[in-house]
């Protein structure tokens, strides 16, 4: 016979999944209903012969008619994102079931076609809640993996088409961890925006990207009599290797990256198996000088990344001129033929 805090908490579970389970289908259904409004007030608005003006007298008077019987939900500024939710889903049998309304409200805000796409198949590939694709779309995401990426490569990615093998097809530059709440004019030791990171471990793990797992803070290296630290240990499992990383406060050296190197080299001598790839070091810094950093490194080096952190969100326009500065700077290096 069950004891009674188990009958309990068994029906509990019940309830709550049955709950989950009908606010899942009643939002669903709320998705379908706003395409379908969506879907014939664009297909009214085609009889007119001035489709903007027409459109417009059409939504108003909805919006009059609907929004005192049904609520804001109808309002003039709802009925134009119906509009726009159907222009950009025209197919229903698209749409994603584990979606709610806010997951596409922040989706048809996205004008570009391959960027809507992109964001799609991450959210769908990473069960993203509605925050958090909203996080990420504030955060230039797309944008950051294109200063190091092609279009085609990233969709590829996302779309599970094609598995990463190199680590800029997953590792940005710059990092955003605004949500660490840090002020970017404070100082702070690194030991501080260790343990911030920490804190925020499963944001730090969204931001850092697919296939990511925490293995070890401050991981101790015993070599012939002297210890040193990582900082941070990652494994990574689509590219099948371990990510170590270390976190400077202020500008980036080159002494710093001979450090990296080590930690690099012990764990590709001494902790990697046969059957994985070699290990990825990433200096996390807050701010370096690109040109020392590849003088720094091999030249066909593809296992050491400097990334440069910032505390705030990036806005557009910092991205895209950042993306024509590496254009800039790739095509000074090819020589003319």
């Amino acid at each position: 016979m069950k004891l009674k805090q188990q009958l309990i908490a068994e029906i509990q579970g019940i309830i709550a999944q049955a709950r989950d389970r009908a606010i899942r289908s009643v939002d669903a259904e709320r998705v379908l209903m706003y395409w379908q409004i969506g879907k014939i007030i664009f297909e009214e608005e085609q009889q007119g012969e001035d489709r903007a003006a027409y459109g417009s007298f059409l939504i108003k008077g909805l919006a009059d008619e609907l929004e005192p019987q049904f609520g804001s939900g109808f309002s003039r500024r709802h009925l134009y994102w119906y509009v726009q939710f159907y222009r950009s889903f025209p197919n229903v049998n698209a749409l994603r079931t584990q979606f709610s309304w806010t997951h596409y409200r922040t989706l048809i805000r996205i004008e570009q076609e391959a960027k809507r796409e992109f964001y799609i198949a991450e959210a769908a590939k990473n069960n993203w809640s509605a925050r958090q694709l909203e996080r990420q779309v504030n955060s230039q995401l797309f944008e950051r993996l294109l200063l190091s990426n092609d279009i085609e490569s990233v969709l590829k990615v996302a779309r599970t088409e094609k598995m990463p093998t190199e680590p800029k097809e997953i590792i940005k530059d710059p990092m955003v961890l605004e949500f660490l709440g840090l002020k970017r004019q404070a100082a702070y030791y690194e030991k501080d925006l260790e343990q911030a990171l920490i804190t925020h471990l499963y944001d730090f793990i969204l931001e850092l990207g697919n296939g990511f797992s925490f293995v070890a803070r401050q991981k101790r290296l015993h070599i012939e009599g002297d210890d040193f630290f990582v900082d941070l240990v990652f494994y990574n499992r689509l590219l099948q290797c371990f990510v170590v990383i270390e976190i400077k406060t202020d500008k980036l050296t080159h002494q710093d990256l001979g450090q990296l190197q080590m930690y690099v080299n012990y764990f590709d001598r001494y902790e990697k198996q046969d059957y994985e790839n070699p290990t990825i070091g990433i200096l996390l810094c807050a701010d370096k000088n690109d040109a020392v950093v590849k003088i720094s490194l091999p030249e066909h080096n593809k296992t050491i990344i400097a990334s440069k952190y910032q505390l705030y969100l990036p806005t557009e326009a910092q991205l895209i001129a950042e993306v024509k500065k590496e254009i800039e700077r790739i095509d000074y290096q090819i020589p003319e033929e």
